[in-house]
């Protein structure tokens, strides 16, 4: 039985409409495009985007788009959408991993003594060295999702010309990795984040202590053969809180950004607390719920 079933054993006569790499493929998309809107968001604060900047700022978007086409050719064509989906995945990785070289080089001092060019400080205050990973994460889970696991759960893909290909663990196991390493980026770009303020509010460490309870326990759940019951609902309860910090955290970075009269100002939101940001973790804590779902897609339901 696929995890939400082992969890709940009624919800097997239910019969979801999509499967959960469809579902996973969907917000593969929807990312995308809210990351071509962060990145937006985050590169207006220097107040000119530079040519390479547009870069992620236009591929979010109109990869998402593609995206969504790709999940209406796979209603007649499955092999050519996820080549598609594929190419698009592979990009989306590329972006992640030069952006992140980028902001790197923009927190080193290459002249400076051995030792010093880069330290914890420069990391704080320099752009968000594992923001851009966001687009490579995306990619990674897009890749799981875009190749027909079968059986389900056998950690068998079939590629090409029903080429298959053998991994050394399933896709569940896999989306439990992937959601433990988005857990463990969320968590460390949270704690630069809120390094400029000292944790001068005790309450800044609560996201933090989620984060890592979300990272042991899904990159445990990845290492586990056959969880029990009991491993689902501490998986569950870890992914719901990472929703729940997402959630509160937008509230308290809207709350921050507004003035003393409670007014909108523009200007706050762009260089003030990012309203964005926090929602990575309810995005993490969602994806790894997903990860719950059938994996059967629902054309191998039918008789």
């Amino acid at each position: 039985m696929y995890p939400l079933a082992v969890m709940f054993p009624k919800v097997q006569r239910v019969q979801f409409p999509l499967s959960r790499d469809q579902v996973m493929l969907l917000m593969a998309a929807a990312n995308l495009i809210l990351l071509g809107l962060e990145t937006y968001i985050a590169h207006l604060i220097s107040g000119t985007i530079v040519p390479y900047e547009w870069i992620p700022i236009t591929f979010g978007p109109i990869a998402g788009v593609i995206l969504l086409i790709a999940g209406l050719i796979a209603l007649r064509n499955r092999p050519l959408a996820t080549i598609l989906a594929s190419f698009v995945f592979v990009a989306s990785i590329v972006i992640g991993i030069l952006g992140a070289y980028f902001h790197l080089a923009r927190a080193m001092m290459p002249y400076a003594l051995p030792g010093e060019q880069i330290s914890v400080p420069l990391l704080v205050w320099a752009p968000p060295v594992l923001g851009p990973f966001t687009f490579a994460l995306v990619g990674l889970l897009g890749l799981s999702a875009a190749w027909i696991e079968d059986p389900p759960d056998s950690g068998t893909l079939i590629l090409l010309g029903d080429y298959r290909l053998r991994l050394p663990y399933s896709k569940t196991r896999a989306y439990f990795f992937i959601t433990g390493m988005g857990a463990l980026a969320t968590v460390i770009s949270s704690v630069l984040d809120h390094a400029r303020t000292d944790f001068s509010n005790p309450w800044l460490w609560v996201p933090t202590a989620i984060g890592i309870f979300a990272t042991v326990v899904a990159t445990g759940m990845g290492f586990t053969g056959k969880p029990f019951r009991s491993d689902y609902f501490i998986y569950t309860t870890a992914m719901l809180l990472m929703i729940l910090a997402g959630v509160l955290g937008t509230g308290l970075h809207i709350l921050q950004d507004l003035t003393s009269l409670r007014e909108v100002v523009l200007e706050r939101f762009i260089r003030g607390a990012p309203l964005l940001a926090p929602l990575l973790f309810a995005d993490i804590g969602t994806i790894g719920l997903i990860a719950l779902l059938d994996p059967v897609e629902r054309r191998d339901k039918e008789p």
